[in-house]
């Protein structure tokens, strides 16, 4: 067996403001949306978002926390890192967006990456990261 490829997959609550973070903020070019999933791609890079819109939690009598697996309250709970190449010259495109999280600016990390992060209108946390040279 071997591994190829992953596919980050997001919740979020509300599918078309989404879409324009992802498309219009990340520069993710907008591929495909159906029932409650969209489809994002740049280069290598293919991210998922599945909507999380499911209210029935609140008032149903089943004790499990996750049945349908489209409860609200998954929306914003993801995260995931995205490889790039050329982090500091993203760092200068999205600086300016106001978008960069607040504890996650273009930092060089002692485990030998350099990444920032961005939090999207739910709160999932996208990481882009690069190797540091050397």
């Amino acid at each position: 067996m071997k591994m190829l490829q992953a596919q980050p997959a997001l919740s979020v609550k509300d599918m078309a403001r989404s879409i324009g973070f992802y498309r219009d903020k990340l520069g993710l070019s907008f591929v495909l949306e159906t029932e409650g999933f969209a489809i994002f791609r740049r280069d290598a890079v293919e991210l998922h978002l599945w909507l999380a819109n499911d209210e029935s939690w609140r008032t149903r009598e089943d004790t499990r926390p996750v049945t349908s697996g489209a409860e609200s309250f998954l929306a914003g709970t993801a995260s995931c890192r995205i490889l790039v190449e050329g982090v500091e010259e993203l760092f200068r495109t999205l600086q300016p967006l106001g978008i960069i999280h607040g504890n996650a600016p273009l930092t060089d990390q002692p485990w030998g990456d350099r990444d920032l992060a961005v939090q999207d209108p739910d709160g999932n946390l996208v990481t882009f990261f690069e190797g540091l040279p050397g």
